[in-house]
């Protein structure tokens, strides 16, 4: 699937890479995203005036390494399927789910199998009591 439902462990919450780098160094990081983006989502391709940075992340359970293997310039929409938990929490799940089938071309059935998906990765991952970060995807920034 092109757009898809990214949750990240319970302990990563709140922590972001924004948080961990210095104002321009984040600058930095998302400027770069938005000049590949070229004014468009990077997942679904709409035409986009205000981009949002999201970070993409591998998760290594078995060594409890959460890896940084990219940062994408995306649309509202698009952010709010990948953090869907937080979209619904702000009442937005029916809308996420709409862009979600809009944009994979897929049934209310394999959206909700896709969320039953993350939700199991993301229990799973909630197992690894601490994570060990990897950052080296900023070597080219920092």
């Amino acid at each position: 699937m092109k757009l898809e439902i990214e949750l990240v462990p319970d302990s990563c919450w709140y922590s972001n890479l924004r948080s961990l780098l210095t104002p321009a160094q984040w600058n930095a990081v998302r400027r770069e995203a938005y000049s590949r983006a070229g004014g468009h989502c990077m997942i679904c391709g709409a035409r986009t005036a205000a981009p949002e940075a999201h970070e993409r992340w591998e998760y290594d359970e078995k060594n409890a390494v959460q890896k940084l293997s990219d940062v994408v310039a995306v649309c509202r929409a698009c952010h709010e399927v990948i953090h869907i938990g937080r979209t619904q929490l702000m009442g937005g799940e029916e809308r996420a789910a709409a862009h979600f089938m809009k944009v994979n071309g897929c049934t209310y059935a394999e959206y909700r199998k896709a969320l039953g998906e993350a939700n199991a990765a993301h229990r799973r991952r909630n197992g690894v009591a601490e994570w060990k970060l990897d950052l080296s995807y900023l070597s080219k920034f920092i």
